[in-house]
């Protein structure tokens, strides 16, 4: 049986704790069992990360690159064991984790060669005549502490989108991750152990709010970065105190589909980018604009691709839709589908619950106020909503607290400008839908969406500081 184990101060608990068993979300067997960090073992990694953060920072930064690269390579080596535990431990089907497994690949080597390119520049200070015999140099420096909580949804990534820059950044680190894919957070640790990550680099703590809120609180860590929902981030927000707060939060993602738009690849992409997953992506497709006068012949397209997806064993190569996280996230998703057929919403396709399943599922024109529009889904539905003017669909777009990604399905170049410029969201992608992200890409939102971006680069930004050193010259 597999386990899942807090690492603190170079070693793995496991004795005198309380555990909870791991099951299966799709065959509800039992898979393992996680053993939960305690108020002083959160106190522990916390110290440890703290006095090891100046060690960290003296690594060179040609050494952090070339143990990232080693982490990808032996990644790259392990790569269907980590799918069939992803596919596992989280019902996701093996298509879609053996994606993950690639993308994280990318991200752990992007983040090596972020490692050294940790640039700053000259600046004269003759611009200003108080400054004739003077001169600046910037340099980026580690913040001290990242504090890393992640979620459930792209277990392997999201980790090594927080776990890459910072140490490619010269960080040390403190990972929270999510409760319910905790055996994928402690096999990805034990393979950055061998590939050469020091001891001291990071810790690992496992457990529930409490334990994340404990991290946030704590002066000894100089940023969060955070996946995950609005409310978490809200409560981050108030308890962080003085300190960086990097968020990528939720959407409820538009795409949109105008009347010249070539229906059968935006039909197949929508089913496609609509359910992998089960849509459990804050990017994922959930609320489809479609121009009125092509909405019954895409309604048809789209009902006859999604029939095709195969739903079953996420362990099985073939399988497109597998279940979702646990029961309770399929029962929500149940009573949605339903409140929106009680306010007028048509069922064009799907709407049953087998267990933690969710058959995929399609509405034609829920009302705005129903939570299927107005909400983020964070599961296998999507909506059709018909419009009249590209204004109308742009309108409705940003009437939302969310602003994560757009697409757009048009081959007019003069309305695809218009309508990206004019979308309030962090990414529009044309002739894509919502659900397209490259991990070397600067990835994020506006309003309830977070703050800040992801992908290495970006991150890596966030997670150093500019330090100034200045040159005066004597007369």
């Amino acid at each position: 049986m597999k386990q899942a184990q807090p690492y603190i101060n170079g070693k793995w608990i496991s004795s005198d704790r309380e555990t909870l068993q791991i099951k299966s979300p799709y065959s509800g067997e039992v898979i393992g069992e996680q053993f939960l960090a305690t108020k002083e073992d959160v106190e522990h990694a916390l110290a440890s990360a703290h006095a090891a953060k100046k060690e960290i920072a003296s690594i060179p930064s040609n050494k952090r690159a070339k143990i990232l690269k080693s982490a990808a390579s032996l990644l790259e080596e392990e790569k269907e064991k980590f799918a069939a535990l992803i596919s596992l431990e989280l019902g996701k089907p093996l298509k879609n984790t053996r994606d993950e497994v690639s993308r994280s690949i990318e991200t752990l080597e992007q983040s090596a060669e972020e490692a050294k390119r940790l640039f700053g520049e000259t600046l004269p200070g003759d611009a200003s005549e108080r400054g004739t015999r003077a001169i600046a140099a910037t340099f980026r420096v580690p913040v001290g502490v990242v504090g890393a909580i992640t979620p459930f949804n792209a277990p392997l990534n999201l980790v090594c989108h927080k776990v890459g820059p910072a140490f490619a950044a010269g960080n040390s680190l403190v990972l929270k991750p999510a409760p319910q894919t905790a055996l994928i957070a402690t096999e990805l640790l034990k393979l950055l152990l061998r590939a050469g990550f020091p001891d001291s680099a990071i810790n690992m703590v496992l457990g529930g709010v409490e334990i994340g809120q404990r991290i946030v609180k704590d002066e000894r860590v100089n940023i969060i970065s955070f996946t995950g929902g609005v409310s978490a981030g809200r409560n981050i927000c108030e308890l962080a105190g003085m300190k960086k707060v990097l968020l990528e939060l939720g959407g409820n993602a538009s795409t949109i589909i105008h009347e010249d738009a070539d229906l059968d690849r935006a039909a197949a992409m929508c089913a496609k980018t609509g359910f992998s997953n089960s849509g459990q992506s804050c990017i994922s497709v959930q609320r489809i604009y479609v121009h009125q006068s092509v909405v019954p012949a895409f309604t048809d397209l789209l009902k006859k691709q999604v029939s095709k997806l195969k739903i079953g064993d996420p362990l099985l190569p073939d399988t497109d839709v597998g279940c979702l996280v646990d029961t309770n996230a399929a029962q929500r998703i149940m009573e949605w589908i339903e409140e929106s057929i009680h306010l007028g919403a048509e069922l064009v396709h799907g709407g049953h619950r087998n267990g933690a399943t969710v058959e995929p599922t399609v509405l034609l024109n829920p009302p705005k106020h129903s939570k299927v529009v107005c909400q983020e889904v964070f599961g296998p539905i999507v909506s059709i909503i018909p419009y009249e003017t590209i204004e109308e669909a742009i309108k409705e777009t940003n009437d939302s607290s969310f602003g994560l990604q757009a697409g757009l399905f048009t081959n007019r170049m003069d309305l695809a400008y218009k309508v990206a410029h004019a979308l309030e969201v962090g990414g529009v992608v044309l002739n894509g839908t919502s659900n397209f992200r490259l991990d070397h890409w600067p990835y994020g939102g506006v309003k309830n969406s977070g703050i800040g971006r992801e992908g290495p680069r970006y991150a890596v930004e966030d997670m150093t500081e500019t330090k100034m050193i200045v040159f005066q010259f004597p007369n």
